[in-house]
């Protein structure tokens, strides 16, 4: 991946046949190009002299023969996507009309584009910073709400401005104690230590909770893994067929039905869970059985949360925590007293007051009747494992594992010049401390890049942005 004054051109819309398509241009020849190939139904209009952001209807031509009836609009530079000349063309959506025209203008010179070039092209001039730029990608590659409004929102700036701002007054501070190095001999202070910890102090605060919304970020962008176990009968896959309003597993009062994983997916307030049925958790003789439970233990070891539900009308709490003992215990979990309907309130007070609710990472017993599709509950204390609230509190959102690595390397840094500082450090050892926090904060931004840097964000690029 490279930059070069080539005009380039691609396909802007999905590969395939519709209505209409959508092809960009962008470049320094990308207007005066399409100039030479535009018949205009205006013909007072001359593209190289038309304004920025105007429509105009004609026909694009290859010699005498017309390609399509196009609508071209015009962006000049700097007002583009790209910083550059850019032209897009609305042409009628045959393969054969796309491909015509795109090879129309790669014959008179023009370069097909490379995955990403166009939105590569928007950072190198300064139209966005590296983390708004992945910010488009996340936004085509969107599945539900809340990813596109995380996505907007980091485009629109997120918390890249802030850590620009941060950035800044770290680099003040870093020139500063090395000015004081050339003056070492005359033992010169031109910043005082107490401001830069004070620095160092709201930096670190504004990035924890950055750092700690990946657990939310990544489980919005690529689903939550949620694992359903328990005993046979203890009604899973009922459960599961509640959560997602649909009869997808098999239900039957034979124990044992559920032999292998079943896999769902559903959208709950935005943030997809990826539902897991599994089989039974027994001692049982049967081959194919025993393979079910090893695979169903596998899947729970491979969950971001697992739901472990048990038969309220027909389980005591001691055979419910020989259960629990064989499940881990560091991966968040609720427990599921299912059946509820069945027993009187005397057993449900008993159950929610016993040791129980100590194995529940929420420390307390959900009951529900998964067969009256009462999941309201289990719905909302998924929500809560994962953090959701902080959606509704405005807070930014990290999404990006990149960013997340970068952020954390960035807080290290910080936490050593913070008791590099308390230990009366040399110059020299906080400048090298505060140096690497400003070089993890910049390559999330783009300040600190580098070629394979950027050949491996905008490899995943589609063709065209």
């Amino acid at each position: 991946m490279y930059y070069s004054e080539d005009t380039i051109i691609a396909l802007a819309t999905a590969p395939g046949t519709g209505a209409i398509a959508v092809i960009r241009l962008s470049g320094k020849e990308a207007i005066a190009t399409t100039a030479k190939m535009f018949n205009p139904r205006d013909k007072t209009t001359d593209l190289t002299r038309v304004a920025s952001h105007s429509i105009h209807l004609g026909w694009l031509v290859n010699g005498g023969e017309i390609v399509d009836e196009v609508l071209v609009s015009v962006f000049r530079n700097p007002r583009s996507y790209t910083g550059e000349d850019v032209v897009e063309i609305s042409c009628h959506g045959s393969r054969f009309i796309q491909e015509s025209i795109v090879q129309l203008f790669i014959d008179n010179g023009i370069r097909h584009a490379e995955a990403g070039e166009f939105t590569l092209r928007a950072f190198l001039n300064g139209k966005m910073d590296l983390s708004q730029t992945e910010a488009v990608e996340d936004l085509i590659d969107s599945q539900n709400k809340v990813m596109r409004d995380i996505a907007i929102k980091q485009m629109r700036g997120g918390f890249s401005n802030d850590l620009q701002n941060i950035r800044k007054k770290l680099v003040h501070f870093a020139s500063l104690i090395e000015l004081e190095l050339d003056f070492a001999e005359e033992d010169v202070v031109f910043v005082k230590r107490e401001d830069l910890l004070q620095l160092v102090d709201e930096s670190i605060r504004y990035l924890q909770p950055l750092i700690t919304s990946f657990q939310l970020g990544n489980a919005i962008k690529n689903g939550v893994t949620t694992t359903i176990v328990g005993a046979p009968n203890a009604g899973k896959s009922t459960l599961l067929n509640a959560l997602i309003n649909e009869e997808r597993a098999i239900v039957t009062d034979i124990a044992g039905t559920t032999r292998d994983t079943l896999e769902e997916v559903w959208v709950i307030e935005g943030i997809t869970f990826r539902f897991i049925d599994t089989a039974g958790l027994r001692e049982t003789s049967d081959t194919i059985e025993k393979i079910g439970v090893a695979k169903a233990l596998e899947k729970v070891a491979q969950s971001s949360i697992y739901i472990y539900v048990f038969d309220a009308s027909n389980k005591t709490v001691s055979g419910v925590i020989s259960e629990l003992k064989t499940l881990p215990r560091d991966i968040p979990h609720l427990i599921v007293a299912n059946k509820s309907d069945l027993i009187p309130e005397s057993v449900v007070q008993n159950i929610r007051n016993s040791e129980l609710q100590h194995y529940s990472t929420t420390g307390e017993i959900l009951f529900i009747s998964a067969r009256q599709a009462e999941t309201a509950s289990v719905k909302k204390a998924l929500l809560q494992l994962i953090q959701a609230d902080a959606l509704q509190s405005g807070q930014s959102i990290v999404t990006n594992a990149r960013h997340y690595e970068a952020l954390s390397r960035a807080k290290q840094s910080l936490e050593t010049v913070k008791q590099g500082l308390r230990n009366n450090l040399s110059g020299d050892l906080l400048s090298v401390d505060i140096r690497q926090a400003l070089d993890a904060i910049g390559s999330i931004t783009g300040e600190i890049t580098s070629d394979d840097l950027l050949g491996n964000i905008f490899k995943n690029f589609c063709i065209g942005k």
